[in-house]
């Protein structure tokens, strides 16, 4: 990756006052970056939701639910 170097200077800098590699101090932001981004896009999780509105399934009230799956682990 090319940068100017004035940018290279201020990433060294950025690097050297948390005691990182510039390598290290990069890998970092990106993983940073990275993970503030959503993995899947917007429109593909809603289609997904629009999908599953389409379905009709079986169901029962709350607490009915939850008791048949305790006993359910109870055996």
């Amino acid at each position: 990756m090319l940068l100017p170097d004035d940018e290279i200077s201020a990433i060294q800098r950025l690097a050297k006052r948390e005691r990182l590699t510039v390598g290290e101090w990069v890998r970092r932001v990106l993983k940073e970056a990275r993970a503030s981004r959503p993995v899947i896009e917007t429109e593909t999780k809603l289609k997904a939701v629009r999908q599953g509105a389409t379905h009709e399934f079986p169901t029962a009230d709350m607490e009915q639910m939850l008791s048949e799956i305790e006993r359910g682990y109870r055996g």
